[in-house]
C-alpha cells in the first residue's frame, strides 16, 4: 500500500484522482473510481442545472460510500471540491468557510502560489502534456513538478500525461502526493463514452492531438480530427480567426455527440498525449489495482538501486 498526504487526508487507498471532464465525469464513472480506491470527481459542468447536479450527487452517493469530489454542491453534503480557471478566490473562500477540502488546478507556479495564499488544501499541477487547457506557458510536467517541489508549501498532485504506474512513481519522485488522470479514465468500462471512441483512443498515439485556440490565447489540447484540423487551419490564416468564426465548429454539444454516437469527427473532444500509453479498456477497479501493484513493485525495485558502502564495479 502506498501512503501519501493525499491518501491520508482524503481517506482513499490509491493516490489517484479522476480528472473532472465535461460529459464524462458522471455518477457511474466517479463512483467507480471511488469504489476502486481512488478519488472520483463529479463534474458540475456536465449538468444542465443546479437541480440536475443535486440529483447527480444523490445518484453518486447511492453508488458509493467512499469519498468523491465535485465542482459545486456544498448543500448536498459534498466536502471535496476541485476548482480551476481564473479568479477562484471567492469560491475557495466560500468552500473553506463551509469546512470543505479544496484542490485547485494550476498550470504555472505563479498561479499555484496565488492559490496557496487563498488557503487551498491541495494543488493540482497541470503540465503541458494534459488534455484540455494547458495554459499559455507550455511548461512540461517534468520541470513544472520539480519547480513545485522548490516553491510550494501546500502539497500537490501531478496532472497531465499520467496513465500508469510508471507515471505515478515518477510523480512521487518529483514531490507530488499522487496523480490526476483524465484521458486514461476515458478508456475504462465505466466511462460514459461510445465504444468506438474508446477503440479510437486505444489505436491512437501520442501524436494524435492538436492545440486549438492558440491565436486566442486560450489554448486547448484536443483530439486530432477533421474539426480540430479545420480550426487550426482557420487560425493560421493571415490575420488569424475570430472566435465568432470558430464557435459553431467547437460547440460543446457537437463534442457531446462524439461520445454519444461514436463519430470521432462529429466535433471537438479533449484528449491528452497519454493516449500513447493506453492499450486496453479495463474497469476502474482493474486499472487502479494494476497501478497500485505495479507502482509498489517499481518503488521496491528502485530501492534496490541504493547500495550502502562501496559498490563493486
Amino acid at each position: 500500500m502506498i501512503v501519501t498526504k493525499l491518501t491520508e487526508r482524503l481517506g482513499i487507498r490509491v493516490p489517484v484522482v479522476q480528472g473532472g471532464m465535461q460529459w464524462v465525469g458522471l455518477p457511474a464513472l466517479a463512483s467507480a473510481v471511488s469504489n476502486a480506491g481512488g478519488l472520483g470527481i463529479l463534474t458540475a459542468l456536465s449538468q444542465p442545472s443546479p437541480d440536475a447536479l443535486r440529483e447527480a450527487i444523490k445518484e453518486t452517493r447511492k453508488l458509493t460510500d467512499k469519498p468523491f469530489g465535485a465542482r459545486a454542491a456544498v448543500e448536498e453534503g459534498v466536502r471535496i471540491f476541485e476548482t480551476a480557471g481564473n479568479n477562484p478566490g471567492p469560491l475557495i473562500k466560500f468552500f473553506k468557510s463551509q469546512g470543505c477540502f479544496v484542490i485547485h488546478k494550476c498550470t504555472t507556479i505563479r498561479h499555484a502560489k496565488s492559490a496557496q495564499k487563498m488557503g487551498v488544501d491541495f494543488l493540482s499541477i497541470d503540465g503541458f502534456e494534459c488534455a484540455g487547457h494547458p495554459g499559455e506557458e507550455d511548461i512540461g510536467g517534468l520541470v513544472l513538478l520539480a519547480r513545485a517541489a522548490q516553491e510550494l508549501e501546500v502539497p500537490y498532485i501531478a496532472s497531465g500525461g499520467f496513465g500508469d504506474a510508471r507515471g505515478l512513481v515518477a510523480a512521487l519522485s518529483l514531490g507530488a502526493q499522487g496523480v490526476n488522470m483524465g484521458t486514461r479514465f476515458m478508456v475504462t468500462k465505466e466511462a460514459p463514452i461510445h465504444k468506438d471512441i474508446k477503440e479510437k483512443m486505444i489505436s491512437s498515439s501520442e501524436v494524435d492531438t492538436l492545440h486549438i485556440f492558440r491565436s486566442l490565447r486560450n489554448t486547448a489540447r484536443v483530439y486530432k480530427n477533421a474539426v480540430s484540423s479545420e480550426v487550426v487551419r482557420l487560425e493560421r490564416r493571415p490575420g488569424g480567426a475570430q472566435f465568432s468564426e470558430l464557435k459553431d465548429l467547437v460547440s460543446g454539444l457537437r463534442g457531446k455527440k462524439v461520445y454519444e454516437t461514436g463519430d470521432s469527427d462529429a466535433g471537438i473532444w479533449s484528449a491528452g498525449i497519454v493516449m500513447g500509453l493506453i492499450k486496453d479498456c479495463p474497469s476502474c477497479a482493474e486499472l487502479l489495482q494494476r497501478i497500485e501493484e505495479e507502482a509498489e513493485s517499481l518503488i521496491q525495485g528502485m530501492a534496490r538501486l541504493v547500495v550502502r558502502g562501496h559498490a563493486k564495479l
